[in-house]
């Protein structure tokens, strides 16, 4: 059974930064991958980035930028570092894992559990 467990959700102000964490266990991750999705206050689930197992990235458009993914195959955990954050980046943020690839978007976070591997969720608050 795949466990996904994320951390460094929090709050931080508008310009800050946080990285957030995520550990799977149960896979191996070469063979997976691994992504972040983010429920919004107004409740769209959107695919905000991801790793696939040639190492291709995806950012959608708003993060361009300002937010990186990464992983350590060795500790099977991979991070999305966030900088020059935003109010609009407030949000519920969950760590994914597929074989298969992520849809752009959900029409909520809770279809997402379909996935290979899901996390609990992990809020990010930003304030002006």
């Amino acid at each position: 059974e795949v466990q996904v467990v994320e951390s460094g959700g929090g709050s931080a102000q508008v310009g800050g930064s946080l990285r957030l964490s995520c550990t799977a266990s149960g896979l191996s991750t070469g063979v997976f991958d691994m992504g972040w999705y983010r429920q919004t206050p107004t409740n769209e689930c959107e695919l905000v980035s991801s790793i696939d197992t040639d190492g291709a990235i995806y950012y959608v458009d708003s993060v361009e930028g300002r937010f990186t993914i990464s992983q350590d195959i060795a500790k099977d955990t991979h991070y999305l570092s966030m900088n020059s954050l935003k109010v609009e980046d407030t949000a519920v943020y969950y760590c994914a894992i597929s074989e298969l690839g992520f849809p752009k978007k959900y029409p909520r976070c809770s279809i997402g559990r379909a996935l290979d591997g899901w996390g609990q969720g992990t809020p990010v608050t930003v304030s002006a």
